[in-house]
């Protein structure tokens, strides 16, 4: 794998420019060289997994949503729900039809902590306003 790091710390920023359109602004950082695992994270996952060209952050979410809900990951797949529908990358409908879509695939007895980590992420999102 090439690196597309130009040596002055451009593939970090580029990582946690991306790690913050992904997760928001008040996503928890460490410092650059405070956390090892999270330097290597944001460099290589953020960095440069999810900046390459193909697909678009919508489109990587929902693979890592199916992910997530097939390794039972339910809590951050509860935070995928929830950044998707404050991006409006997805709707409260469309966060309900991904739960179904995945039931059958992560199986019957997963399906409620699935079903709650859906409804809790819509659940979580403000109100709309009077005024929409």
């Amino acid at each position: 794998m090439t690196s597309r790091d130009d040596g002055d710390g451009a593939r970090f920023e580029r990582g946690l420019d991306q790690y913050h359109r992904i997760y928001g602004d008040g996503a928890f950082t460490f410092e650059p060289g405070q956390a090892d695992f999270f330097d290597l994270m944001i460099e290589h996952l953020f960095g440069e997994v999810w900046t390459r060209p193909g697909l678009d952050i919508d489109q990587r979410r929902l693979l890592v949503m199916g992910v997530l809900a097939a390794q039972h990951q339910f809590d951050t797949l509860q935070i995928q729900f929830a950044r998707a529908l404050e991006t409006g990358e997805l709707d409260v409908e469309q966060v309900r039809e991904v739960v179904i879509h995945l039931v059958p695939y992560v199986g019957y007895p997963s399906s409620s902590d699935l079903y709650r980590a859906g409804e809790a992420a819509i659940a979580a999102q403000p109100a709309p306003s009077a005024d929409a």
